[in-house]
């Protein structure tokens, strides 16, 4: 059974250790300076670009970032040809889009070396309309019915996460849509993961979400994740 452990609020500790961080990106050309300038030292940043039109790989590169193509379009392909890119023992995920920032994950890879298998990033806005209603009714839905699922006592299915790479890639994760955060999450629960959530400042995003940024495109997130939580409970 899978462990929840309510994460702490930061410490700021500085951690010596080798880790790659995929970025998942399509598009995002404007906010990959500020991201990839908050990547901690001496780690390795995978910029997944997922057919981007405005330069970002190039971009990307030009600041040092470590560019790994997927033509096939999908949050969840784009996160997986990060995954297997990886070299670290520790890989971490965040989106490329400057909403978080992925300086915080030190404290997450700090939370590994202390125990635990997955460390998630919970969402807490820092201004009114960063979280739009829509995409926080969506997230807030799929969050009990994980709970529901799992027992994990779990409020978000945010983006900013960490965890080591071959266990990872033991979870065989197949989704390559919306669904592949939660996947993680429900794979993670039922091997018996030590999980724990973090709070994370929310930060206005740059450009407009590919994902959750209309009534729309939430609407299939929902649907990508419902698929995943039935096929969990049928494994």
């Amino acid at each position: 059974m899978a462990v929840f452990r309510p994460g702490p609020s930061y410490g700021g500790r500085v951690i010596e250790k080798s880790v790659d961080v995929v970025l998942p990106c399509l598009n995002e050309a404007e906010a990959l300076p500020w991201v990839l300038e908050r990547v901690p030292p001496g780690w390795r940043a995978l910029v997944v670009d997922n057919g981007s039109t405005d330069g970002s790989a190039e971009i990307a590169r030009s600041l040092g970032a470590t560019v790994v193509h997927e033509s096939r379009r999908g949050f969840g392909a784009a996160c997986h040809a990060g995954l297997l890119a990886a070299e670290a023992d520790v890989v971490c995920f965040c989106d490329c889009d400057a909403s978080l920032d992925p300086g915080l994950l030190t404290e997450f890879v700090q939370l590994l070396s202390d125990g635990d298998d997955l460390v998630l990033g919970r969402r807490r806005p820092e201004s009114r309309g960063v979280w739009p209603a829509h995409a926080r009714a969506g997230n807030w839905a799929l969050s009990k019915m994980v709970r529901r699922r799992t027992g994990l006592r779990l409020h978000d299915l945010g983006p900013l996460r960490a965890a080591r790479r071959e266990a990872l890639l033991k979870l065989d994760l197949t989704d390559r849509r919306s669904g592949y955060p939660l996947q993680m999450v429900v794979r993670a629960a039922d091997a018996g993961w030590r999980v724990r959530e973090v709070d994370v400042p929310y930060l206005p995003r740059s450009g407009k979400s590919k994902v959750t940024g209309t009534w729309k495109g939430t609407f299939q997130a929902v649907m990508d994740m419902r698929k995943v939580l039935r096929e969990g409970a049928a494994r």
